[in-house]
This record gives structure tokens, C-alpha cells and sequence, in this order.
């Protein structure tokens, strides 16, 4: 009885010290790692008339450093452009395009238009690989003459599926804002 107490205790031992080694720990997860973008540029072809008109959002400091350099442009009225967004981190040397790595993690990204001008409206141009919308490429319309401002909004890893989110509304998509600039919107 002796002996097989030992070899049950040995047993025992071993057993603990085999789950204690044996059980590796999961790699730590690494958070997405935010990107720097330090400049934002919004190209507008007009389709009627091929005339183009560029926004820019200039921050080389990033944040809480001198304040941005903003540029608008005046949009006709009864129009319909073909948009396209450039984002940059210009810390770099060369600078960094940010644009192809968000159109790449697409499925994780997605721009949102918002405006209070009257008659301006936002149609998404290009899908992610699940065929939802990213932003990067958008067709803007226009109506009546107005003033006012237009935000442009990149979210990370929002819920694309909710309610509204693959036609701009942002209400319901989640996630984490990787950006969010305002311009002065003008349409005569």
C-alpha cells in the first residue's frame, strides 16, 4: 500500500508539472497600430466639364503643435464630381502613403461624408473585399448654391453590416476614428 501511494504521489507530480510546462502561452495580440497621417488631399473632377477642384488638410506636426494649413475649393452648383482621397504621413522622408494601406485593410476601413449643405450628397466608388464600401474613391452631387462645411471622417474597424453604415451612416458603425477634418464647403 506503501509503494503505490509513492507511485500515485510521483503520478501526481508529474501530471502537474507536465501541465505546467506544456501549456505555452498564446502570443500577446498586438493592437492594430494607429497610423500618422499628416496630410489629407480630396481631388474633385467635375464629369461635365473635367475642371478639377483640390481640398487639403495639412498637419506635419500632428497634433497640439501649430495649427493646420486648410485649403478649400469652390464647388459648382447641379454637378456631379468624381472624388478621390490621398492620405500621407509627411514625417517621413520619403513620405509615407497611408492610402494604399488603408485601401489594403480595407475590410477593417471606411470614410464617411458628412455636410450640412443643403442638396450635397456622398456615393461610395470602391468596395472592400466583402463588397462594402471604403470611401477612398466617392462620387459627391450637388444641387442648389450653399455655404457651410464638410467632414470627412475615417473610421477603423467599423461594423459595416449595421444598420445605414454601407450607405454613410455613421450612427451605428462602431469603431475607432483614425481621422476626422473638416473643410468649408462653398457651392455656387
Amino acid at each position: 500500500m506503501r509503494n503505490f501511494r509513492k507511485i500515485l504521489f510521483a503520478v501526481l507530480i508529474f501530471g502537474i508539472i507536465s501541465v505546467i510546462f506544456s501549456c505555452k502561452k498564446d502570443d500577446p495580440i498586438i493592437p492594430n497600430e494607429e497610423e500618422l497621417i499628416t496630410t489629407v488631399r480630396l481631388k474633385l473632377i467635375n464629369i461635365s466639364n473635367a475642371k478639377q477642384v483640390e481640398f487639403s488638410f495639412r498637419d506635419i506636426d500632428g497634433e497640439g503643435g501649430e495649427a493646420p494649413v486648410i485649403t478649400a475649393g469652390i464647388l459648382e452648383k447641379n454637378s456631379i464630381y468624381l472624388g478621390e482621397i490621398s492620405l500621407l504621413n509627411e514625417q517621413t522622408n520619403p513620405a509615407d502613403n497611408i492610402t494604399a494601406e488603408v485601401e489594403e485593410e480595407g475590410v477593417d476601413h471606411q470614410f464617411f461624408f458628412e455636410t450640412d449643405v443643403l442638396g450635397v450628397s456622398f456615393y461610395y466608388q470602391d468596395t472592400d473585399i466583402d463588397g462594402k464600401p471604403i470611401g477612398i474613391l466617392f462620387q459627391l452631387a450637388t444641387q442648389d448654391a450653399g455655404q457651410g462645411t464638410m467632414t470627412i471622417i475615417l473610421r477603423h474597424q467599423a461594423d459595416k453590416n449595421a444598420d445605414g453604415v454601407s450607405n454613410g451612416d455613421i450612427t451605428n458603425a462602431g469603431g475607432e476614428t483614425d481621422l476626422e477634418i473638416s473643410f468649408d464647403l462653398n457651392v455656387q
